[in-house]
Order: structure tokens, then C-alpha cells, then sequence
């Protein structure tokens, strides 16, 4: 399995059936992570944490606090696509499997692109 990005005309293949995606809160400045897998079926959700809450960002009544983070396994349908939005207002995108990268940092350009898509590879 292996996921794919596209963004400004160029695709990326990353060779991992698994990942994390993290990012930074536009307007609380909070961390945010969220735990994928490549499916059959597209990406599944299967875990998601956030270091606070506020700004429309309010875990759900199930989430627990875990060593700082109120953590929550989300009960979705695997998506045929993720959309990332580059607001320029926090950090960017990061996809971490083995790691954390940065979008451009896989890319290989000075800064993402305004939308990048995230599929699972065909």
C-alpha cells in the first residue's frame, strides 16, 4: 500500500500503508494529530488527538486525556480522498511515518501548495 499526493500539478507516491497526519491550529495555535491507514477502501480514520480544546475544536464527549492530549478513535468510513488546505496562518501540513516531513518538504519546494489531495495510490 502507499499514499499519494498531489499538489500544483505534481504528484508524490510515499511507499507506507500507515501515517500520521499533524498540524497546528490556524486560530488556537493547538497541535492536532490524526493516525490513517491505507485501506482497500480508501483512508480510514483511526485514532485522533488534540492537545486543547477551543476554537471549534472540541473533542468529543468520548475522548480521554492521555499524557497531555485528549485522545479519540473516530467511527468512519474510509474516505476516498483527504483535502489539505494551506491557510499561511499556522505551521504546515505534516505527514509523519517514520518521521515528520513537512508537504513541501516532500515536495522539495520552499513552501506548499494552497490544496493538496491525499489518496491512496492506484
Amino acid at each position: 500500500m502507499s499514499v499519494c499526493l498531489a499538489a500544483g500539478g505534481a504528484v508524490k507516491a510515499l511507499q507506507i500503508a500507515a501515517f500520521t497526519l499533524a498540524w497546528t491550529h490556524s486560530v488556537q495555535k493547538t497541535a492536532w494529530q490524526e493516525d490513517w491507514i491505507v485501506s482497500d477502501g480508501g483512508l480510514r480514520i483511526v485514532a485522533a488527538r488534540i492537545q486543547s480544546s477551543g476554537a471549534g475544536m472540541d473533542p468529543p464527549p468520548e475522548a480521554r486525556l492521555v499524557d497531555g492530549w485528549w485522545t479519540w478513535r473516530p467511527d468512519r468510513a474510509p474516505l476516498p480522498e483527504i483535502v489539505l488546505a494551506n491557510s499561511g496562518e499556522a505551521g504546515e501540513w505534516r505527514i509523519c511515518a517514520n518521521g515528520c516531513r513537512t508537504l513541501a518538504e516532500i515536495f522539495g519546494v520552499d513552501h506548499a501548495a494552497p490544496v493538496t489531495r491525499v489518496t491512496a495510490c492506484q
